[in-house]
């Protein structure tokens, strides 16, 4: 019997046969004329394999009549599935790992095998208990949202970005912003920027359990909604939709195009000097999304995003304003506590109550219906955002503590101010600073480069106090009155009036004749 062949023995039935030997056993007997006889000497294979080479065209894959016994695991199998259903009903951070399950089959029941098939019976278990879903259809202008996690190099830090993510599964357009954190402010200002980069507003829009629009779950669909989702909703007027507990597929497609935006929009990180960069790019990276064709499609995401658009309802007349509302205090700081932040509002305001309303950018406070300060927003934590004019009245009154108030600390001023100061302090001694003070109170309706030149005019001419600095400013302020003319008014060409006699004023005049009034001006 030849050597190397894998197939000598009728026990070789149970080895895999190279096609090859296969292809040529059966050349060999059924096109060339000889006897299968002949084939097991030539080839050196059994007889009973010949014979099953010969009956088909190709080998037949080998079943076992029976699973194979696993007397090692087999009686621990009951066990092991006891442990992983009871998981079902566990937290999900505290769940068996098959090292766990190992551990205690050895512990608690004197399991004497390997780790290696404790672990494929764990595998074995979970691959038949996965879900399978049913492909779904998606109808024109329907919208699914989410939220995802990315990071990005912002003024060479790196740092936490969290994206609001808007697809349309029809036409798989997606839109993507980042924001410092997700919140009620971001989640609105998220939807506004994608109706308005899809050119219309979703009939129908599908949401996780976030408890920016949640307030309780009732059942499998049913849900109380916020008052600022409802609000949001009562704006656009279009469908809103919630997932099942734990049933992400049922926005499925978001969830894909989350991570496919964050692999192919921020790899590698980007590295920028602002939100409003980052947004940029993104933004910019949507559109070319546009000009690209989904597997198995025939037109561009954006010719798609056309039948999106007949169906979806129409932008609303006026912008909303995605923004929260939080009614609290000013405390004797002067500072207003919205966000875990405290924003100043000047010291007349201190001890009232106040309306914080926080947008993305921008956080302004209002006393009744009084805009009494805005700050740019601050997203990080326990942080105190100043505005120095808010306390130059108070400074008027407590002049000793100028040079120790926290709101000046950081508030860098034109070199001119500094000479100001010491003239200040040279002529008026102790009263120096609240000369100062005076003039830094100009800013509350100047900005600082137009009180930097009426201060600089004001020292060059001599004058140093706040009044002559304040004539300057408001000097420059007034807009000269250019000439009358009757361009535009032909029919007041037509009045005429007679000239004054001025002869009664003559007595005012010299005694020279060439000065003396006759009746009209000279």
């Amino acid at each position: 019997m030849a050597e190397g062949h894998p197939d000598s023995t009728p026990s070789g039935a149970n080895q895999v046969i190279p096609m090859q030997l296969w292809n040529d056993i059966r050349q060999h007997v059924l096109a060339g004329g000889h006897s299968a006889y002949s084939a097991t000497r030539k080839f050196g294979v059994h007889w009973t394999t010949v014979k099953k080479i010969l009956a088909s065209s190709e080998p037949i894959p080998y079943k076992l009549a029976q699973p194979r016994k696993k007397p090692m695991i087999g009686e621990f199998l009951p066990i092991i599935e006891q442990m992983l259903l009871a998981d079902r009903s566990a937290p999900r951070k505290q769940r068996h790992t098959s090292k766990r399950i190992y551990d205690r089959l050895k512990d608690e029941h004197g399991f004497q095998g390997g780790y290696t098939v404790v672990k494929d019976a764990v595998r074995d278990w979970h691959q038949i208990r996965q879900e399978v879903f049913v492909p779904l259809t998606h109808k024109p202008g329907e919208a699914q949202m989410d939220f995802g996690h990315a990071v990005f190099l912002l003024n060479g830090v790196e740092t936490d970005a969290h994206l609001c993510v808007l697809t349309l599964p029809y036409s798989d357009v997606v839109y993507i912003q980042a924001y410092p954190r997700e919140c009620a402010e971001s989640f609105f200002d998220g939807h506004v920027r994608a109706f308005e980069f899809f050119g219309g507003v979703p009939v129908r829009t599908s949401y996780d359990n976030s408890r920016i629009p949640v307030k309780k779950i009732i059942g499998a669909h049913d849900r109380e909604l916020t008052d600022g989702f409802l609000r949001f909703q009562s704006h656009h007027l279009f469908a809103s939709h919630f997932c099942q507990v734990r049933c992400p597929n049922e926005k499925g497609h978001v969830e894909t195009l989350v991570q496919y935006g964050r692999n192919n929009f921020l790899v590698p990180m980007p590295s920028v000097r602002s939100f409003e960069e980052l947004n940029q790019i993104l933004h910019d990276r949507c559109v070319t999304e546009l000009t690209k064709i989904s597997r198995g499609e025939t037109r561009t995401k954006g010719e798609r995003l056309e039948d999106d658009r007949k169906a979806f309802l129409p932008l609303p007349k006026e912008r909303f304003e995605a923004r929260r509302v939080e009614l609290t205090a000013a405390n004797k700081l002067s500072l207003v506590r919205f966000d875990r932040n405290d924003y100043s509002v000047p010291t007349a305001y201190a001890h009232h109550e106040v309306a914080a309303i926080g947008t993305v950018s921008q956080v302004r406070i209002l006393v009744k219906d009084e805009v009494v300060a805005t700050h740019p927003r601050s997203w990080e934590k326990e942080q105190a955002v100043y505005n120095p004019v808010h306390y130059f009245a108070l400074l008027e009154r407590k002049p000793g503590a100028l040079d120790f108030a926290k709101p000046l600390e950081n508030f860098n001023l034109p070199p001119s101010f500094e000479t100001l100061r010491r003239r200040l302090d040279a002529t008026f001694k102790t009263k120096g600073p609240r000369e100062y003070i005076r003039v830094l109170r100009l800013l509350e309706n100047a900005s600082i480069p137009e009180l930097e030149t009426a201060v600089v005019e004001a020292m060059d001419l001599g004058f140093s106090t706040a009044d002559a600095i304040r004539v300057i400013l408001e000097g420059r302020k007034e807009t000269p009155v250019g000439a009358f003319n009757l361009d535009g008014h032909p029919h007041l060409k037509l009045v005429r009036f007679d000239a004054p006699d001025l002869r009664a004023y003559q007595f005012l005049m010299p005694e020279s004749p060439s000065l003396r009034l006759t009746g009209g001006v000279q």
